[in-house]
């Protein structure tokens, strides 16, 4: 079925009997052209432009649980594609445009909203170093806006302007960016590459690799031997637990990641803004509620769930740009389990184990870069090659002191 207008008005007049499932719950079969492991968005994602852009329709995607459990339901939900580095920018970038083609081209409507979003500027260096940003973005073919205090005004009069410990200066705009409803991307991606022939399979944990004469062929899970020519693994935080069974020890740590949502409010907040100052960014779901969050967790963890320090923080920073925030009574809050990488940048790459390919690190991220990632990932399984605007995402960049330090913060994640 495909989902259009006339769709919804017909099954409207047959009472709504007439919807089938998004996508088949698949059983396993014993071998494939091609195994993702990882059924988040990037997995999905990977599947999806294997079918339609290099018709490898014979893949299997495997989901130790449900689809849209893990980062992709859990995250704040921003795109946006404001780099500095030229080894993310045009990567970025690449993920934006795609976003703006996205419901189309799998005809689903993931409520993609480029609502904009503002880096608050909050001194004259930090200024500075934004209006190369923003240059660095143009450059690119990304729009960038760099705006003054007045401008700030205007659009958000009700920040801490005056009054604050950290003055607001300006912004960096891009007004492309904004939000996309996040579960709604791994339930279209399932559907869009469920209609091509790919078999979305859940609750099939990988529990090994299979190893014939040091190549991978497949994969071990709790629910059978599956073989495989080529194995992509996506898996996020838990990269370097599934990636030990392959006797790999990856540049990467697990942390948690909290986010937050207030209760409905009125429309107050017309797109994303973070704090400059700190680590805070907030904008306003189709609900109403005020969605946020801010730092990492500092210690490694797989729980899907954080503690109050952090809580602390991050109200924090929202207090300091926006005091009315207080006010705001909190609903819920959650845990993703990030994969920090030792540069702050992703890995797109073939792994030294012929047949096992990697895509993780995507540390912040990975929400914004899922139709990216999925599309250089399939390139990457698809031709042997990167793609070119991933060609910096190898594992050789930290023998080799390629780093992309985008933060510049160095090599500890508790700081990206």
């Amino acid at each position: 079925m495909r989902y259009s207008g006339f769709e919804v008005i017909k099954q409207a007049l047959r009472g709504h009997r007439g919807w089938g499932p998004a996508w088949r719950d698949a059983a396993p079969r014993s071998e494939y052209d091609m195994v993702i492991v990882g059924g988040g968005g990037h997995g999905l994602a990977t599947a999806h432009y294997l079918a339609s852009r290099y018709g490898i329709t014979n893949v299997a995607v495997i989901e130790k649980g449900w689809i849209g459990g893990g980062n992709v339901g859990r995250n704040t939900t921003i795109i946006r594609s404001n780099y500095l580095l030229d080894g993310n920018e045009p990567f970025y970038e690449m993920s934006l445009k795609l976003w703006e083609g996205l419901e189309q081209d799998i005809n689903y409507n993931a409520m993609v909203s480029q609502r904009g979003i503002v880096n608050l500027i909050h001194t004259d260096a930090q200024r500075d170093a934004f209006t190369r940003r923003g240059n660095a973005m143009i450059l690119n073919g990304a729009d960038a806006e760099l705006l003054d205090q007045g401008a700030i005004r205007r659009e958000y009069p009700w920040l801490n302007f005056d009054d604050a410990r950290f003055p607001i200066k300006g912004g960096l705009a891009q007004r492309r960016g904004g939000t996309v409803r996040h579960d709604a991307v791994a339930w279209g991606y399932a559907r869009a590459a469920d209609g091509r022939g790919v078999d979305i399979i859940q609750n099939c944990e990988v529990t090994g690799f299979v190893m014939d004469g040091g190549a991978c062929t497949g994969v071990e899970t709790s629910r059978g031997t599956i073989r495989a020519g080529k194995v992509g693994v996506a898996v996020a935080g838990n990269s370097g637990r599934v990636m030990a069974m392959a006797g790999m020890r990856l540049p990467i740590e697990s942390h948690v990641l909290q986010a937050f949502v207030t209760e409905g409010l009125k429309p107050i907040l017309p797109g994303v803004i973070t704090f400059g100052a700190g680590h805070f960014y907030v904008s306003q779901s189709d609900k109403g509620g005020l969605v946020f969050g801010g730092d990492i967790d500092g210690y490694n963890s797989y729980a899907q769930r954080g503690n109050l320090p952090v809580v602390e923080d991050v109200c924090e920073g929202g207090m300091a740009i926006m005091p009315m925030i207080g006010r705001a009574r909190l609903l819920r809050m959650w845990g993703g389990v990030m994969d920090m990488s030792m540069d702050g940048s992703p890995i797109i790459d073939r792994t030294h184990i012929d047949g096992l390919y990697f895509n993780g690190g995507w540390c912040y991220g990975g929400f914004k870069a899922t139709p990216a990632s999925g599309m250089a990932f399939a390139h990457l399984l698809a031709t042997g090659r990167p793609h070119d605007t991933a060609a910096a995402y190898r594992f050789d960049r930290f023998r080799t002191g390629r780093m992309i330090d985008e933060k510049g913060m160095g090599n500890q994640p508790n700081l990206h």
